[in-house]
């Protein structure tokens, strides 16, 4: 069976930067209360993460400096492009992360919000802050990695 346009996922922004500069441990799948103007503006794929992070507080998980831009025909109706958001999660989720987070080290970052079912969603991970160290390693092996896939594409 074919999937259906409807359940295609569609990507609207990344957080690359998050897997540099972090150990992402554990995923998590949010919605995001967004007013009309927010999710037309999601849709047509102006949204950033880059700086955004995720807070737990008084049992709600909300999602901070995330940049949605506003959208133009709306005119006077529109957003805050950078209002904080609610996620929806789980009570039990929401608790196990607030507990996790509490761990020193650890950390809330959204990674991805995409569109599923039309329905905008954010992927936030349980992360640990990587030290210099670490992302030399990273680059370093990435760079190793790389080299030796260009000697076999030339043995070819």
């Amino acid at each position: 069976m074919a999937k259906s346009q409807s359940d295609a996922i569609k990507i609207v922004a990344q957080n690359r930067k998050a897997a540099h500069d972090y150990f992402l441990e554990e995923r998590f799948e949010a919605g995001v209360v967004l007013l009309g103007t927010e999710i037309k503006s999601i849709r047509a794929g102006k949204a950033q993460i880059k700086e955004a992070y995720v807070r737990i507080e008084a049992g709600q998980a909300t999602l901070f400096n995330a940049h949605i831009a506003p959208y133009d025909p709306a005119a006077r109706f529109n957003h805050d492009p950078l209002r904080p958001r609610r996620l929806l999660l789980h009570k039990r989720e929401i608790r196990k992360l607030g507990e996790q987070v509490q761990q020193k080290g650890y950390t809330l970052v959204p990674t991805k919000i995409y569109l599923s079912k039309g329905r905008a969603k954010v992927e936030i991970a349980l992360a640990r802050g990587k030290k210099l160290y670490d992302k030399r390693d990273d680059m370093a092996k990435r760079d190793a990695e790389r080299d030796m896939a260009r000697e076999l594409g030339r043995r070819r």
